[in-house]
């Protein structure tokens, strides 16, 4: 196995090991925040008001670092690849120089 081909396999592994985690700590964190919205749902005692408030500001954050989480892996996944070269080709074609034009002698 080449060099480059064993920092390849290295990468990928590396980056398989940041995706296990970085799931791993958003539903965690998830799980925390529901916790603490169930918890606090419960010693309010039923006023309707602030449960419906306690219960928008939990989703919200569970929404909020789910998107995030969910954005900032596609947008590395994707710069990941245009590096490597997998992406489509975004390059344009070079332009040829204009030909200048042919001096008539009288």
């Amino acid at each position: 196995m080449s060099r480059d081909e064993a920092r390849a396999s290295q990468d990928t592994e590396l980056e398989k090991v940041r995706a296990r985690y970085g799931l791993l700590a958003v539903v965690v964190s998830n799980l925390a925040i529901a916790g603490v919205a169930a918890f606090g749902v419960w010693r309010l005692d039923g006023d309707k008001a602030v449960i419906v408030g306690v219960l928008t500001a939990a989703f919200t954050a569970v929404s909020s670092m789910t998107t995030a989480y969910l954005g900032i892996k596609a947008i590395s996944n994707t710069a990941r690849s245009i590096a490597l070269g997998d992406g489509p080709a975004r390059r344009h074609p070079e332009a040829t120089p204009p030909v200048p034009p042919v001096q008539r002698t009288p």
